[in-house]
């Protein structure tokens, strides 16, 4: 049998809606004719179709489709241009704007002044014309006005014909624009709770509120009973399960079952689990997007879907007490591929961890790669290490590890079996080549369920991440008069020595996927040891990203107006809208809440 049996083997589409969010390009020019506007009409339009261009060519959707740039008709030099501009962008989807000028413009009478599309400008660093004296003027504009706007100038002077746009400019131009387009996704979208709380978990149960004021979208229910209900009415695509199974018995290999011998499920019994995980998967897979292949069934309604771009699974308790655990629907939905082919991950938390389900999605649409979900399970000291195994650590490990593991939701893309130069990493699913698709399903093995955790059985992803992957932690919490806070750890996966690997794991629980996470060490604060990070995180989850993403998600929390708690991000890769400086230089931090409390979230005017 095939890997990708009867698939396209890459599916690029948006899964949503017939279109996605577009950035919108807005040239503003001198509006003083007779010689002032004619001599910058040139320059001013290729600063925007050089915008259009790096914006075009480098960035994509988390679907894997480029993005597309809408250029204003012309110049904008006043008010009128600017509203038609602002009508085609509205016509045309614009989910964010970007702003670019050589020259002084007259701020007040060219701005984009939709509160709700995020914004930047781009003044060129050049002699001959005052690009920078106008994004001062424009920016404060836009802060007296309570419009949060990026501001993007290069560190060094330009020659007024030159095309090329430097490396830092493309560094925040490429910052405003994912985390714009993230905020631009999101918004209309919603989460699908499967189920309800799950024993007891804060982040599972649900904040409506946080939802829609800060990120635009709705909350969705179904009970888990739907579940009962579609497996015995057969409320699935039949012929996609026929494929889906089958493959799933090739490619998805059972591991040891560490359950007591005397309660042990018959092989019968795993046989029919096997059956209801993989129609668990589909059932779960069409509740959020939809499928068609059930209206030529007769089910038109389940058809369309809940139009959810981010879900969670209570399965515990009421679910895993009496049917099979959630663990192969979770792990293989938020994978980078399946019995389809490559494809996008979906975003499904455990537990209805929704706020572990939500920071999974923000680093997902910042960078398009499958997310690791997992418990923030156990922090081992070098000295404890020494105790337990009578070994030492070293390298990136050598002040303490965190046992990152949790039964089920971690992509099969985190056993790190993808390389880039030779080296582990988690790539876009576009990116993706079928060994090491293979490789990631080779390094896993699917035991049955420990039923002491789950009665009803299930099967959960082992395998072990591999080491030295640039990755970043993160988790959005909620607060008691204070509201969401990000929380943000940069460091490396780690690889043990074999013997150290095996006596920690085996001290939880060695049928789960593991990953030994490494933070970067700052010597001050939440980051001053290891143990401090620990110490200080918000909740019992986190959610794992390949690459050293946190600059990213500062900059998309601060267009979502949700403060960062903690971070180990250095100061010069924080890119954040210019009125944050007006909150205080010397105490960047303090700034960040300050301005977030004044500007108040995004969509809760």
């Amino acid at each position: 049998m095939a890997l990708f049996p009867h698939s396209e083997k890459t599916q690029t589409r948006n899964r949503l809606t017939t279109f996605a969010p577009k950035v919108g390009i807005r040239p503003v020019i001198d509006g003083r004719q007779q010689g002032v506007r004619e001599s910058l009409e040139t320059q001013t339009m290729a600063m925007a179709g050089t915008a259009a261009q790096f914006i075009q060519q480098t960035i994509r959707h988390a679907n894997g489709a480029p993005v597309e740039c809408v250029i204003a008709d012309t110049t904008i030099g006043g008010a009128a241009e600017a509203a038609a501009c602002a009508e085609k962008f509205s016509r045309a989807g614009v989910g964010i704007s970007l702003t670019v000028t050589p020259c002084w413009c007259y701020g007040n009478e060219v701005m984009d002044s939709d509160p709700l599309i995020p914004k930047a400008i781009w003044g060129f660093n050049g002699t001959e014309r005052p690009g920078a004296v106008y994004l001062a003027a424009a920016l404060a504009g836009y802060n007296q006005k309570g419009l949060p706007c990026f501001g993007i100038y290069g560190r060094d002077v330009q020659d007024r014909n030159e095309t090329e746009i430097p490396m830092d400019v493309q560094d925040k131009i490429a910052k405003f624009v994912k985390a714009g387009l993230a905020v631009a996704e999101m918004k209309g979208k919603a989460y699908l709770s499967m189920g309800s709380v799950s024993m007891g978990i804060a982040g599972s149960m649900v904040d409506d509120h946080f939802f829609y004021d800060y990120l635009g979208m709705r909350n969705e229910y179904v009970d888990m009973t739907e579940f009962v209900r579609r497996m015995e009415r057969h409320i699935y695509d039949p012929e996609e399960f026929k494929t889906a199974h089958a493959w799933v018995k090739k490619y998805c290999p059972e591991g040891d079952d560490l359950n007591p011998p005397a309660i042990r499920s018959s092989r019968e019994r795993k046989d029919r689990e096997w059956e209801m995980v993989v129609q668990m998967a589909l059932i779960a897979r069409d509740l959020m997007i939809g499928n068609p292949k059930l209206a030529d069934l007769g089910f038109g309604e389940e058809a369309k879907g809940h139009f959810a771009l981010a879900g969670g699974f209570q399965g515990q308790r009421q679910w895993t007490d009496h049917l099979p655990n959630g663990d192969f629907l979770e792990a293989i939905l938020n994978s980078s591929f399946d019995w389809s082919g490559f494809r996008q991950p979906f975003i499904i938390a455990t537990e209805n961890d929704s706020l572990n389900g939500i920071t999974m999605l923000f680093s997902h649409l910042l960078t398009g790669t499958a997310q690791i979900f997992s418990d923030v399970r156990t922090f081992w000291s070098p000295e404890a290490i020494h105790r337990v195994t009578g070994l030492n650590l070293s390298g990136l490990a050598e002040n303490g590890i965190i046992h990152l593991i949790n039964s089920g939701p971690t992509a099969l893309d985190g056993t790190g079996r993808q390389t880039r130069n030779g080296l582990p990493v988690i790539k876009p699913f576009w990116e993706l080549t079928e060994a090491e698709a293979l490789a990631c399903l080779e390094a896993t093995k699917w035991c049955p369920a420990d039923l002491g955790y789950f009665r009803g059985g299930g099967f959960s992803t082992q395998f072990l991440s591999r080491g030295n992957m640039p990755v970043t932690m993160a988790r959005v919490n909620l607060v008691k008069g204070l509201g969401p806070v990000l929380q943000i750890a940069e460091g490396f996966t780690i690889s043990l020595q074999a013997e150290i690997h095996d006596l920690l794991d085996r001290r939880t629980n060695p049928t789960w996927p593991t990953t030994w996470f490494a933070p970067i060490l700052t010597g001050d604060g939440a980051f001053r040891d290891v143990y401090s990070v620990m110490a200080n995180w918000g909740a019992n989850h986190g959610a794992i990203s390949y690459g050293h993403i946190g600059d990213q998600l500062i900059t998309l929390a601060s267009l979502l107006r949700i403060p960062v708690n903690m971070h180990n991000v250095a100061p010069e890769r924080i890119f954040r809208p210019s009125a944050w400086s007006a909150f205080g230089t010397t105490d960047p931090e303090g700034a960040d809440f300050r301005a977030c409390k004044a500007f108040g979230p995004l969509y809760g005017r």
